[in-house]
Order: structure tokens, then sequence, then C-alpha cells
């Protein structure tokens, strides 16, 4: 006699193995956010399951809970944080390993235990379960002989978001500066060292883009490092050749002086040309030409008027 093939078991040699599969790719993942992913689709599975079962509040609490809420929380950090961030080996918080040894081994002697008590005592069947209604039934065991469990549940999760601020809460790299001493500080740079103390430039301050993968440009055309986020530069995002900048920087100067020539009728073009090829002179050519439009618009009739 063929035994009947219900639904149930259908939907399990269905879901049972992707949800495997999801599990093992999130452990075996290399990358942060496939190993996110695989977690979502083995929590998108067991979903499947749970209502294969007539346990539409588990399923309905598995997609927007857990899937849709906590999964997508794991996501947006990991896009705050950086997934090229690594990991400290030092660990900040002793004996956690023996305490998930612990932990995991009482686990596991759970799980035995309520699965064999399952197979030797027999199962109530769905019909007992959701005699009432699921959401009914899934209460009244909830907060009845299980309310202490369920306690103890919340407290855990509370633990749980604790633990996980004081996961994200790194080892500080240096002492806090408070602003009088940042400012002391970077005056003491300016005399010793002539640091500007100003805010470092951002990106795309003369170059061609406004783009935060390409970099600012100092006055001489070069590449000013402190403007590029180190995100990108590890990446690899922001890798830009100097000589290619500065060639494009001297391009663009030789025009405008060539066409400030052809306006004031002089012949300042080779001249500058010159200086280019000096990165120490073009200081003074900037200089040169701010007091030349300066005295150019102190001239101007109108303000004379």
């Amino acid at each position: 006699m063929i035994p009947l093939i219900t639904g149930q078991v259908v939907a399990f040699w269905i879901f049972a193995p992707l949800s495997v599969a999801g599990a093992v790719g999130m452990v075996v993942s290399r990358k942060p956010v496939h190993s996110a992913i695989s977690l979502a689709g083995m929590m998108v599975a067991l979903a499947c399951l749970y209502a294969s079962l007539d346990a539409p509040f588990l399923f309905v609490a598995q997609i927007i809970v857990y899937t849709g809420a906590i999964m997508m929380l794991f996501l947006f950090t990991m896009m705050i944080v950086g997934v090229d961030s690594t990991d400290s080996l030092i660990e900040t918080i002793k004996g956690q390993r023996v305490a998930a040894s612990i932990f995991g081994f009482v686990l596991a002697v759970l799980l035995i235990l309520a699965v064999g008590n399952g197979v030797v005592t027999g199962q109530g069947g769905l019909d007992v379960a959701n005699a009432g209604g699921n959401v009914q039934g899934l209460a009244s065991i909830t907060f009845g002989p299980y309310v202490f469990a369920f306690l103890l549940t919340a407290a855990l999760l509370m633990v749980a978001a604790v633990a996980a601020i004081v996961l994200a809460h790194g080892e500080p790299l240096g002492k806090r500066e408070t602003q009088a001493e940042r400012a002391r500080r970077k005056t003491m740079e300016f005399a010793e060292q002539g640091k500007d103390p100003g805010p470092l430039p951002g990106p795309g301050v003369y170059a061609r883009h406004n783009s935060i993968e390409y970099p600012a440009l100092l006055p001489d055309g070069s590449i000013s490092e402190e403007s590029v986020s180190p995100t990108l530069a590890v990446r690899g995002v922001a890798v830009v050749e100097n000589d290619g900048l500065r060639a494009a920087y001297r391009a663009a100067v030789t025009e405008f002086i060539e066409v400030q020539d052809e306006n004031t009728g002089s012949d300042d073009a080779p001249r500058v040309a010159d200086e280019l090829a000096d990165p120490g002179a073009i200081a003074e050519t900037y200089v040169e030409q701010i007091s030349i439009e300066v005295a150019g618009s102190d001239s101007d009739p109108a303000k004379e008027q």
C-alpha cells in the first residue's frame, strides 16, 4: 500500500533542506552580508514550516519580527559599522568562551530531553492544541504553566540588548579631548610644525569631480590624503594617480591664464606654464592672481562712484 503523502510532508521536504542550506551558508560565508542573507533565507524557510504545521501566529511572528525587523537591523548595523572592519582578538569580557560552552551544553541537553519526551509519551496533536484557536492556545500555554519560562526569556532578551551595547563599545584608541584641549593642541601644532589648524579639506576641492571618492587637490595639484575617507582608501575606491590630477590641474590653470591674456592683452601664459612646472612657485602665482583681482575690483568705476 502506497503511503499517503500530505501537504505537510511535501512542505517539510522542500523547506527543511532550504533551512539547513541557509544555516550552513550563514556559518561558512566569508562576507558578513552574505551570512546575513543566508540567515534571513533560513528564517523564511522556518516560517513556511510553521505555516505547514498550522501555526499561523508563529508564521507571522517569524516573518515580521525576526526576518523583517531583526535581520534588517543586522544589515543596517553592518552598513553603518562597515564590512571591512576587523574584530579585535582581545577578549574584553573574561570567561565568555567558557560561559558559551556551558550554555551550549545545557541547550543541547534540553533539546534532547524535549525530543525524547515527545517521542516516548506521544504528541497530543494539533487538534487538541488548537482547540480554542491557535493564538488562544498559545497564550494559555505561555501565560499558564510556562509563565516563568516566558519571564526568563524576556529577561534574557534584555540581557542580550545590554550585551550588544557592551560588545559595540570598542576600546578607545586614545584619550578623549575636550574642546579646550583640542584648540590648544591645534595651536601648538601650528606654532611648532606649521600645520593648518582649520578644518580638513573636503573631497572634490580643486578637482574635476565633486564626489567623495575623488580626493581634494592642494594648490600645487598634489593629492590631499586627509580629504579621502579611510574606508574608501582601504576598499580601493579612491585610488587616483597623482600625476594625472596634477596634469589636469596644470591644464585648467593654463587655460584660465590664456583666457585672461586675451581679455587683458597681457602675455602671462608662458611664465605661468614655467611656474607650474615648479610646485613651490604655484603659491606665489595664486597670490599674484589674487592681487590682480583685488586691484581690479578697487578700480571699479561703480565702486568709485
